[in-house]
């Protein structure tokens, strides 16, 4: 199935949004492999928003690794490969459970710098039954690029991944 996710900066980013998530949702139904569903997640963000970079850090539960988030699907520049709990964005959104939204990553404490060109970002934790199984992460080569919208939509679409899985 081709589907295109077109950006169209004639329209406010909510309205965007607002076409955005049926057409994931179409180019998700019936797909069951995870890795899969987040690539084409991953790509659809940035084809639809042109986001600088968007991608999926996962959570292992295999021992020791469950303090680590692990690279996954993406779209962008060459990323860390882990990022320990509560760490940087990433791991703040995870232990925390709760989505950041940082205008400036430089006055983020802690921020973990995978590309120097970052400049805001937004991570939302994709949570199932209490535990994060990863977490969405977007960054933005702008400041102050995110803000509710940005959240409101881009927890929609983590709810959309979560009822995907079985």
């Amino acid at each position: 199935m081709e589907q295109s996710f077109v950006q169209d900066e004639k329209i406010d980013k909510e309205a965007r949004y607002q076409l955005f998530v049926p057409q994931l949702r179409t180019l998700l139904e019936g797909e069951s492999d995870w890795i899969s569903i987040l690539a084409n997640t991953s790509a659809a963000l940035k084809e639809a928003f042109g986001f600088f970079w968007v991608g999926f850090y996962l959570v292992k539960d295999s021992g020791t690794e469950s303090n680590e988030l692990f690279l996954g699907p993406f779209q962008g520049n060459v990323a860390c490969f882990r990022i320990r709990k509560g760490r940087g964005v990433c791991g703040t959104a995870w232990a925390q459970m709760k989505t950041q939204v940082v205008p400036d990553v430089d006055l983020f404490p802690g921020h973990i710098a995978c590309s120097s060109l970052s400049r805001s970002e937004i991570v939302v934790p994709i949570c199932k039954d209490g535990n994060v199984l990863g977490v969405l992460d977007i960054d933005s080569d702008k400041l102050n690029t995110f803000d509710e919208i940005d959240q409101k939509y881009l927890e929609e679409v983590s709810g959309l991944l979560v009822g995907l899985i079985r």
